[in-house]
């Protein structure tokens, strides 16, 4: 009978750890920001200027903007997207979630990014033909 002189494939972890290095892919995985760079109001409606970038995380202030903004009776939402570098469905939620309880929205100054990001996604083409949220927003 013979004994293996290797070393066992799981061993006993060290007393103290090394912090391990961070490997950097090259990837930003800091949350976006947008900025509410100024918002007044013209009777009922509110008029927003919106910078930055718009993606799920980064439009939990504007969703609650506009929900107070809801609850002191506000009806009409203008928003100046003018400097919007980028939004994804985020945006379109927040959109959603003012139109969809009968308020009235314009999109103002359509950037780039919310001008792609309106014509790529197919369903805001047949709510558009329906005259819902997105006919508003892409009016």
């Amino acid at each position: 009978m013979s004994t293996s002189s290797t070393a066992p494939i799981l061993t006993a972890p060290p007393a103290a750890t090394a912090p391990s290095a961070v490997h950097d892919s090259g990837a930003d995985t800091a949350p976006c920001a947008i900025v509410i760079a100024s918002c007044t109001s013209l009777g009922t409606t509110l008029v927003i200027h919106l910078t930055g970038e718009i993606d799920h995380y980064s439009a939990t202030p504007l969703r609650a903007l506009l929900a107070s903004a809801a609850d002191d009776g506000y009806t009409g939402l203008v928003l100046d997207t003018a400097r919007v570098t980028f939004c994804d469905s985020g945006f379109l939620a927040v959109l959603d979630q003012w139109h969809r309880r009968g308020r009235r929205l314009k999109l103002a100054n359509r950037s780039r990014a919310v001008r792609h990001l309106l014509n790529a996604t197919p369903t805001v083409q047949q709510t558009a033909q329906a005259g819902s949220m997105t006919a508003a927003a892409t009016s």
